[in-house]
C-alpha cells in the first residue's frame, strides 16, 4: 500500500499543496520550504497515534496561526487528504463500503457517471482518507478527526471517525530522527518500543503483572535500612497526631511509582550497556550515533513484523551518522518498506535514489507548495547517471546554484580562484555557504544536459565552458538553459593559464614539479627557457596532471591580482547575483555615532 496523491490545506507553513509519488520519495529543498511539514500531515492522516494528543492540534498548525477569519467567528479548518492505492486485503475488507476508483495515468479519482471506467487496466481501487482540524469556539480548544472521503452516510448526518484498527491496518510510522531518538525506547503511547509490542500483542496483561509485582515487594525500598527510617518514623509520628493509623506496622511506603500504567510507562527505563567494564546507563545518555543506530534496529523490528505494509516517514536519517550507516538505513528504506518518505540533506542519502522518486520542494510566499519531480537530462543515460554524475547531482540539488565546468580542470580552477577571492575580500559571499556548488560536465556534450536538467528543477546554473565547434543556435541553447554562460577564447582551460597568469608563476610551478618529476616525465629543464617555451611547458603539466589538481597548484602560487581575469571576471558576476547578507544594526549601533569615529568607520569601509 502507498500514498498516490496528498493534498493539505491552511496547515503550518502551507496554504495548499496537491503532490504526487509514484513509491519511495526523497523529498529535498531549502530549509523551511515544508519538507518536515509534509511528514506531519501524513502522520495526521495516517498515523494511529497523532490524533490521540490533547489536543490534536493547535494555534500554530494552522497556517499563520489563522484559525478564524477576520470576523472573529468564522471558522477557517486546515484539511489534509491522502489517496491510498495498492490497497492490502485487510483494507479492502475493513473499508469496503468507502473505497473509491483512481485512475493512475490520469492521476484523478472516478467521479460519478464514470463506473463504466473501473473495468479499465490503468484504474485501481483505492482508499481517500481526509483529517480536518478546528477551533471549537463554543468549547474554546481546538479538534480534529480523520475521515473517509467517500461515504455511505445520509447527507445530512455527521461523518463517523476512521476506527483507529484502520489506522493501524495501514502501517504507518513516522520517526522525527533527532526528536523521537530520545522517546524511541521508552513505553510511553505511540513510541517505537510500544509499537512493537502492541504489534506482538506482548501488551496483553504486561501491566497488570509489573503493577502487582511492585506493589507486593515487602518493603518496596527499605527506608529502614537507609537514613530515611528516622524522617519516616517522625513523619508518622505527627500524622498519628491527627489521624489514627490502622493495621500494624509502617502506616508510609516508598514505592518506585504510583503503580498506574501511565505512570508505570513514563518510569520505567531502558538501560544499554556501552562498553566492557562499564556500568549500564538509561539508553538516552549514549552517543547520538548509538541512539539512532538502535533506532534502526527497532525499525527493522517492526518492518519483520509488518512485512506486507508499512509506509514510514522519516527526517535527515543521516544525523550523527556515518556515510557507510547513512546509505545503509536508505537502503532498507528502499527494500523493506511498502513506500517511504525521506527528508534529507545528505548527498550519501539523496544518491540511493532514483530520479523518479526524488520531489523537490518549492514554496512562495502565498504558502503554495509544489512539487517537482526529478528527471534525467534528455539524452543521458542512467548508467552515465550513477557513474558521473550521482554524487554532483545530489549535492546540486541541495543548493541555491551551481557553477558548471566543462571539464575537471576547470572545476579545480574554479574552486581554487572562488577561494583565494573570498579569503582576500571578506565583503564576498563565501560559494559554500551561498549554496553554491562547483561541479564538472566531464565532455562528451554532457553541458548542454545539464542546463536543461537545472532549469527544469529551477535551481539556476553557470557555464563554463571551452572554445568548441559549437554553432551559433547551440551558443544561444546553451545561453537559454544557464543563468550565465562564459565561453573561453582559448582551446582548453590550460591554454587560459598560461596565457592569463604571470610567466614567473608558470616556472615557479614547473620548478617545483621537476624536483618531484624524478622520471623526467614533463621534461623540465634546470635553465629557464625563453617565455613562449615555458607556456608551452606549462600547458603540457597541466593536461598531463589533469584530475591531479594541476591547475589548483599553478592557480595557489598566484596572488589575487595574479588570478586570470576571466575566471575572476566570470566568478564576479556571480557574486553580484549572491550578495553577502547584511548585519541587521543594533539599537547601539543605529544611535547617533561621534562624527569623528562615523568618519574612520568610512575610511575603514573604503579600504583606506
Amino acid at each position: 500500500m502507498r500514498v498516490s496523491r496528498l493534498s493539505i490545506e491552511n496547515f503550518r507553513g502551507i496554504a495548499n499543496a496537491v503532490l504526487h509519488f509514484s513509491g519511495h520519495t526523497l523529498l529535498i529543498g531549502g530549509n523551511n520550504v515544508g519538507k518536515s511539514t509534509i511528514c506531519e500531515a501524513l502522520d495526521l492522516v495516517l498515523g494511529p497515534d497523532r490524533l490521540n494528543r490533547t489536543p490534536p492540534v493547535e494555534e500554530f498548525d494552522f497556517r499563520n496561526a489563522n484559525y478564524l477569519a477576520d470576523d472573529g467567528e468564522t471558522i477557517v479548518p486546515l484539511r489534509i487528504e491522502a489517496i491510498l492505492v495498492d490497497l492490502t486485503d485487510d483494507i479492502k475488507t475493513l473499508c469496503a463500503a468507502n473505497l473509491e476508483f483512481w485512475h493512475t495515468s490520469e492521476k484523478r479519482l472516478l467521479t460519478e457517471g464514470e463506473i463504466a471506467a473501473a473495468d479499465d487496466p490503468q484504474v485501481e481501487l483505492c482508499l481517500r482518507l481526509v483529517t480536518v482540524g478546528r477551533y471549537d469556539i463554543d468549547e474554546d480548544q481546538f479538534v480534529a478527526r480523520t475521515i473517509y472521503g467517500r461515504t455511505n452516510e445520509e447527507p445530512d448526518e455527521e461523518p463517523k471517525s476512521i476506527p483507529t484498527r484502520v489506522k493501524r491496518a495501514i502501517g504507518f510510522l513516522y520517526l522525527r530522527t533527532i526528536r523521537t531518538g530520545s522517546r524511541a525506547l521508552s513505553l510511553e503511547r505511540g513510541t517505537l518500543l510500544d509499537n512493537i509490542l502492541r504489534m506482538k500483542e506482548a501488551r496483553k496483561g504486561m501491566w497488570e503483572s509489573i503493577r502487582k509485582r511492585l506493589a507486593v515487594l515487602n518493603p518496596p525500598i527499605d527506608a529502614d535500612a537507609t537514613e530515611l527510617g528516622p524522617v519516616l518514623d517522625e513523619i508518622e509520628a505527627r500524622l498519628a497526631e491527627y489521624i489514627a493509623p490502622s493495621g500494624e506496622g509502617r502506616s508510609t511506603r516508598l514505592f518506585v511509582s504510583q503503580l498506574t500504567r501511565e505512570h508505570l510507562r513514563k518510569t520505567i527505563a531502558f538501560f544499554l550497556t556501552m562498553g566492557q567494564g562499564e556500568a549500564a546507563v538509561p539508553f538516552q545518555q549514549s552517543g547520538t550515533g548509538t541512539l539512532n543506530t538502535l533506532v534502526l534496529a527497532l525499525l527493522t523490528f517492526i518492518a519483520d513484523l509488518k512485512k506486507d505494509n508499512v509506509i514510514f516517514a522519516m527526517e535527515e536519517p543521516e544525523i550523527a551518522l556515518p556515510p557507510h550507516t547513512q546509505r545503509r538505513i536508505a537502503n532498507y528504506l528502499l527494500e523493506e518498506t511498502s513506500q517511504c518518505f525521506v527528508t534529507s540533506h545528505s548527498p550519501y542519502v539523496i544518491e540511493r535514489f532514483e530520479p523518479e522518486g526524488i520531489v523537490k520542494l518549492d514554496r512562495n510566499d502565498q504558502g503554495e507548495l509544489s512539487g517537482v519531480v526529478i528527471k534525467l537530462p534528455a539524452g543521458m543515460k542512467a548508467k552515465n547517471y550513477r557513474q558521473n554524475f550521482r554524487r554532483a547531482i545530489a549535492e546540486a540539488m541541495l543548493g541555491r546554484g551551481v557553477i558548471v565546468g566543462e571539464g575537471i580542470t576547470e572545476q579545480d580552477a574554479l574552486l581554487l580562484v572562488a577561494h583565494k577571492l573570498e579569503e582576500h575580500n571578506l565583503d564576498l559571499f563565501p560559494l559554500d555557504v551561498a549554496g553554491i556548488s562547483v561541479i564538472n560536465a566531464d565532455g562528451d556534450g554532457n553541458l548542454e544536459k545539464l542546463g536543461a536538467f537545472f532549469k527544469e528543477i529551477g535551481i539556476p546554473a553557470f557555464a563554463f565552458f571551452d572554445r568548441k565547434k559549437r554553432t551559433d543556435q547551440e551558443i544561444i541553447a546553451l545561453q537559454g538553459t544557464y543563468a550565465i554562460t562564459k565561453e573561453i577564447t582559448q582551446k582548453g582551460a590550460e591554454m587560459l593559464m598560461a596565457e592569463e597568469t604571470p610567466l614567473d608563476r608558470q616556472w615557479q610551478f614547473l620548478e617545483l614539479l621537476r624536483n618531484e618529476d624524478s622520471e623526467g616525465r614533463f621534461g623540465i629543464p634546470v635553465v629557464r627557457p625563453i617565455d613562449d617555451a615555458v607556456r608551452a611547458l606549462a600547458v603540457k603539466a597541466l593536461k598531463g596532471l589533469k584530475g591531479e589538481g594541476g591547475a589548483a597548484r599553478l592557480l595557489e602560487l598566484c596572488a589575487v591580482g595574479e588570478l586570470p581575469p576571466t575566471i575572476t571576471g566570470f566568478l564576479g558576476e556571480i557574486y553580484q547575483r549572491y550578495p553577502k547578507p547584511k548585519r541587521r544594526l543594533t539599537a547601539v549601533a543605529e544611535a547617533p555615532a561621534d562624527p569623528a569615529i562615523e568618519q574612520e568607520d568610512t575610511a575603514v569601509a573604503a579600504g583606506d
